[in-house]
């Protein structure tokens, strides 16, 4: 692509500027609030909530929410109770040609509140009555906590099909004018090829007849003005000047498939919302894959569907009568001439996606993730909008775009540049885990409301519910961290309790005090952050710390302890490295149990089959953090702890659930379905990766996760093919286990060693799990993981992508807690140029200190610019066994303190 003859001499000077623009800094933006300065708040309680959808907060701090089987329903912010003030008669099922009758998307899908409301009274609803195939925008008058009857005005209906599923739409909003903008999905069986389907008596598969048809209301966006009588008229700017022939003088955009939450940017009048893509995963002859869009509308326009799709990929019609691809679409020229098509003929051009990212990664947008997909669209900030809120948010999201995706689950907030053209995006609040969020928006009070639909798709998710997202611009709460030396024992029971971790994000002093309870016994208290405490009488206990800053802020968190049983001692020993494993070197490894009431594996008290061991190999990127954390959470027969901790951190439990029937089938009916099939178990683990359907006789498809490794896939499968094993051991507890990166895999991953006990308890005193994990990492480490930079930071490369860590003078990085046993040799990738004015020098690698034993040492001398392939540099280093700190110090003692000396990437350990 690029030339390697030089065209011309650049100066040293353009050079170095030209390097220096190719690297951009990691680090907060200092005007960015940190995290710790959000909270959020469930305000509903579990169970509240059946399948709500969308919300409204009135300026009482009251909320509306409506729920898709109709009900609406009213959340007191001062009672924190929520009631059903109104339930609406709504459609929910389809009824297909031969008299199936499925779950539908319909129902009561949309409410808003009238900006002039506290006036008024009115509330508008976007439903499917029971009684015809329509849907209808209503208007009511919502006074004394109820729907007054007899006030509902139809402003709007228009015919639905129910022969087949998806896409309603239902979201609305109003801009500075007093205008209403109504989503409306597109009414159409949701295909993987194109829906351009003209075969007689299949309309409801051809998006051409309402979509992309001029003089239908489906697949739109409507804009109107209402009016207090209950009629509405056509604001100025709509798609077609009323009393064009063949056009519908609601349209404000077109071409949409399901767009979902929009929204109005007060200052510019612009119109943002979610749309969400077909299911086809890859490019094929038929059709391109999916994308699920964020768009923006700077004037009413046709934004694509079904001719064209995420960053203006034509999907070219498809004749599904002779099964050929017509040509593609004239994006400044499209034309509809389906025999479906009541509109014009000629469509307005084509207008851009904003943001669009597919199931798999995304080169434009690369934090957007990968997997299941639902772009639902959000609120642009301005603090302007709400004058009287009592918790502003900061300047720093001013102006920015607060999206988020029902399956993904995050919350990304969106920049644009001056012109409102795209900048970039960071996700928002990664700490938030929102369970399907379905619609958000800002509150009178300045607060970010998030709903979330929950984990069960048609039905009643306890873990549906509204959330509030405080922001304190003031004094924080204390962050709590509450331990114990020990999880419990005999009596009497000597513990300490530990308040390490424990922090203020202010900076405060501050108080602890220890609160020690049991069932049937007086509290005790210890007013210090560490005490040592001694209880006499067997039982359950609870452990709460509360800390108090300076200015009164209070923070709390309780540990449990179990007096009367001791809890046992489980130990890994493996021959060898204990913090990385080399591939085809087999590792011995043997686990021991001890319990002081059950025995021993030694003594035979305890039996292997008692005991859960365990070794996998996890892809790069998988948190091993969290099977190290389950501990006494768990108890040894969660053996497959690695593939739930995978299911967990992917989107697999937004359709499935172990035993009941969500949107897709149980792990438990899988399970059953496939056990002992390794041919179809395999197909699955690709299923996983490439999405699939037809095998379950489901109209929603799976979609495909191409960001999860095959290898992981395969953990994920197993799992399920295990999900109703009672059985507990897995692997001998003693053996030799030989690694084998799968081949498949870039072999970055890490192989996590594992073995739980539980033992039988004592009596009424309950049982305890012990879990010993040890982590295998890959020989293989970056500079810019290590867990200390000092005198050094860290760049990424925008040419390559690479990041390195640039150390100056005597600065460093450390490397926490290695195990050197058998290490004889490192190589080490780094490189020092005059293009970035690197002087060059050496990396010394001391041992606990950066003045500690001298381990070895590589050079790196000066070269004019960035070496072709990845520079490596072996040093031998002295034989040291256990567990160390290792740095990675810099030095050239004839170069300035301020030069960045060296360039390092990466360092290999070696036997």
């Amino acid at each position: 692509m690029f030339s390697n003859k030089p065209i011309f001499k650049i100066s040293a000077i353009l050079l170095l500027l030209i390097a220096v623009c190719c690297y951009s800094f990691i680090g907060d933006d200092p005007k960015k609030p940190d995290e710790s300065r959000f909270t959020a708040v469930a305000l509903t309680r579990p169970g509240d909530l059946d399948e709500p959808n969308t919300f409204e907060v009135l300026n009482d701090g009251r909320v509306l929410i409506s729920e898709r089987k109709g009900a609406i329903k009213l959340f007191d912010p001062v009672t924190n109770m929520t009631k059903t003030v109104a339930t609406l008669p709504v459609n929910t099922k389809y009824t297909s040609k031969t008299g199936k009758v499925t779950e539908a998307e319909e129902g009561l899908m949309g409410l808003t509140v009238d900006p002039d409301f506290d006036k008024n009274h009115f509330i508008y609803t976007f439903y499917a009555p029971i009684t015809e195939k329509k849907w209808m925008l209503t208007r009511w008058k919502f006074e004394n906590d109820a729907l007054v009857a007899g006030s509902e005005k139809v402003l709007l209906e228009f015919a639905t099909q129910r022969e087949v599923c998806c896409h309603t739409g239902g979201g609305m909003t109003w801009d500075t004018k007093h205008d209403l903008y109504l989503t409306v999905g597109n009414n159409t069986a949701s295909l993987l090829s194109p829906s351009t389907d003209e075969t007689p008596g299949k309309e409801s598969r051809d998006d051409q007849r309402g979509t992309a048809n001029t003089n239908s209301y489906i697949g739109k966006i409507l804009r109107i003005h209402p009016e207090a009588n209950g009629t509405y008229t056509i604001p100025e700017g709509n798609l077609f000047p009323k009393g064009t022939p063949k056009t519908l003088p609601e349209i404000y955009t077109m071409g949409h498939r399901n767009p979902w939450r929009p929204s109005i940017d007060s200052k510019t009048g612009w119109l943002y919302w979610g749309d969400i893509g077909p299911d086809a995963t890859e490019d094929t002859e038929v059709s391109p894959k999916g994308y699920d869009e964020l768009n923006q509308a700077r004037k009413a326009g046709f934004f694509g569907w079904p001719y064209f799709i995420g960053p203006n990929v034509p999907v070219p019609p498809f004749n599904y009568v002779d099964g050929e691809s017509a040509p593609k679409k004239d994006p400044l020229k499209p034309t509809n001439t389906s025999v479906n098509n009541t509109g014009l003929k000629e469509l307005p051009p084509l207008q851009p996606a904003f943001i669009y990212y597919p199931y798999g990664p995304s080169a434009e947008f690369p934090l957007v993730g990968t997997g299941s997909r639902s772009s639902v669209g959000g609120p642009i900030y301005h603090r302007s909008d709400r004058p009287k809120a009592k918790r502003p948010w900061p300047a720093y999201y001013e102006g920015k775009w607060l999206a988020t995706d029902l399956a993904r689950g995050w919350i990304m907030a969106i920049s644009m540049k001056a012109n409102g053209d795209y900048a970039g995006m960071e996700q928002f609040l990664p700490s938030y885990h929102p369970i399907e969020p379905i619609d958000l928006k800002f509150g009178p009070d300045g607060d970010l409301y998030v709903l979330e639909y929950g984990s069960v798709w048609f039905g009643k998710s306890d873990n549906a519910k509204l959330v509030r997202i405080e922001y304190n611009a003031g004094n924080r709460k204390p962050t709590v961290m509450a331990t114990t030396n020990k999880q419990g024992g005999t009596v009497p029971l000597k513990i300490t309790l530990s308040s390490a971790g424990t922090f203020d994000a202010d900076g405060d002093a501050l108080k602890y005090s220890w609160k020690v309870t049991s069932p049937g016994a007086q509290p005790k208290l210890y007013p210090t952050a560490n005490p040592a405490i001694t209880l006499t009488k067997a039982g359950v206990y609870m452990a709460t710390l509360t800390v108090t800053d300076a200015k009164g802020a209070k923070n709390s968190k309780s540990v449990k302890i179990i007096a009367g049983n001791e809890a046992p001692e489980v130990k890994i020993d493996l021959s060898g490295n204990h913090s990385f494993y080399f591939n085809d070197k087999p590792i011995n490894y043997s686990v021991s149990v001890t319990d002081k009431e059950d025995g021993s594996l030694a003594s035979g008290g305890i039996t292997p089959a008692q005991v859960s061991m365990s070794i996998n190999y996890t892809s790069e990127g998988f948190d091993y953090v969290q099977v190290a954390q389950e501990q006494s959470s768990v108890d040894a027969s969660t053996q497959f702890a690695v593939g739930r901790a995978l299911i967990g951190n992917a989107d697999c439990k937004n359709c499935h659930s172990v035993n009941a029937v969500n949107v897709a089938p149980s792990f438990t009916d899988i399970a059953n379905k496939y056990k002992g099939n390794d041919v179809e178990i395999e197909r699955l683990a690709h299923v996983i990766r490439g999405g699939g359907s037809g095998h379950w006789n489901r109209q929603i498809a799976m979609p495909a996760h191409p960001g999860i490794t095959l290898n992981d896939a395969r953990t994920i499968v197993n799992y399920i093919m295990n999900v109703t094993n009672n059985n507990i051991n897995t692997m001998p507890v003693k053996g030799t286990y030989t690694p084998k990166v799968p081949a498949e895999d870039n072999g970055n991953g890490t192989y996590i060693i594992r073995a739980a006990y539980t033992d039988k308890g004592n009596k009424n005193i309950p049982k305890q799990t012990t879990v010993a994990t040890i982590f295998l990492h890959n020989p293989l480490v970056l500079a810019s993981n290590a867990s200390v930079i000092k005198n050094a930071f860290i760049k990424v490369n925008n040419l390559d992508g690479s990041t390195n860590v640039i150390g100056r003078q005597n600065g460093y990085v450390v490397f926490k807690k290695l195990d050197l046993t058998d290490i004889k040799q490192l190589e080490l990738s780094a490189y020092a140029t005059a293009l970035e004015n690197n002087p060059g020098g050496t990396i010394e690698v001391h041992l606990d200190a950066p003045t500690g034993a001298l381990l070895g040492q590589a050079g790196f001398e000066q070269t004019p610019v960035k070496p072709k392939t990845q520079n490596w540099v072996k040093t031998d280093i002295k034989a040291t066994s256990g567990m160390h700190d290792v740095y990675f110090v810099f030095k050239n003692d004839k170069a300035k303190p301020i030069d960045p000396l060296i360039i390092f990437n990466s360092v290999k350990f070696e036997e």
